[in-house]
């Protein structure tokens, strides 16, 4: 990847935040949704027929741990809510949607997530993991996807534009979570909405370094015997400003970042969309 294709990648996401302040209503014969159920936060992204954004939208739930859904009438109501949102401000019907999983999860929860798209209204068209997922936005040929949500960090390594590994490991923003609740005496809930706001991102990356290191370790070890170009972040949890020098500084492997990583995976999932049902 060249910085002009992280460039291409970065105007996507900020297209995506344009629309979803103003959705786009044209004349699309179809829509492409992708449906990302994340830990902290389920997003809807939505496409037209020549896949460009036209809307988004999103909302911070907890009906997902560790990539598993643990609420599963939560998480279908929150996608129900989100997809009719949608609808009103485009003026249509969203009928097909993607979804994706953490990598090495699909027989464990990929029945789930299906479930949970299907029961919100959608024809289902595809399911994929995370990482791979990111890599529809991002065009890496050479390189390893790290997808940190808020339960798992998932890779998925990328030789010649093909995934040759995807891993899936328990840590990422609810540990940095637990560990700001514990630094600062406060409750879970509150250390959540502390560690989203960037005004206190400076100051947190010191007291979130140690878990930031085990994330990159986490990364090494997945990535040990292969030789990767760059590493890309993409994922809420990678919203921590400053978390890729410290993933640099301790893989020794150049680390970038994309305009808001917290939307390139559902604006992946989107890409991936068809009218296919599966």
């Amino acid at each position: 990847m060249t910085i002009t294709d992280i460039d291409v990648c970065d105007k996507i996401v900020a297209n995506f935040e344009t629309v979803i302040k103003t959705p786009k209503k044209n004349t699309s014969s179809i829509y492409y949704t992708g449906v990302d159920l994340g830990t902290a936060c389920i997003v809807l992204a939505v496409m037209d027929e020549n896949y460009q954004p036209v809307a988004g939208a999103y909302r911070y739930a907890d009906v997902v741990r560790d990539g598993m859904v643990v609420d599963y009438i939560g998480a279908i109501t929150i996608v129900k809510e989100l997809k009719a949102e949608l609808e009103v401000k485009l003026e249509t019907e969203l009928i097909y949607a993607a979804a994706a999983i953490p990598p090495g999860t699909d027989e464990l929860d990929s029945g789930a997530i299906k479930n949970v798209v299907q029961g919100a209204g959608f024809y289902l068209t595809n399911i994929l993991d995370e990482p791979t997922a990111a890599n529809q936005v991002l065009q890496i040929q050479n390189g390893a996807v790290v997808d940190i949500g808020g339960g798992t960090t998932g890779i998925s390594i990328i030789k010649n534009g093909e995934v040759v590994k995807i891993g899936d490991e328990a840590t990422g923003g609810t540990h940095l979570t637990l560990v700001t609740a514990g630094a600062y005496g406060i409750s879970v809930p509150e250390a959540e909405k502390y560690k989203r706001n960037q005004k206190n991102h400076a100051e947190l990356i010191a007291v979130l370094k140690p878990v930031v290191e085990k994330i990159a370790t986490i990364i090494s070890s997945q990535i040990e015997g292969y030789a990767i170009d760059g590493l890309y972040l993409v994922g809420g949890t990678a919203c921590l400003t400053g978390i890729e020098s410290i993933i640099e500084e301790k893989t020794k492997i150049v680390t970038y970042k994309p305009f808001n990583p917290m939307f390139v995976t559902p604006l992946g999932i989107a890409l991936s969309c068809t009218d296919k049902i599966l």
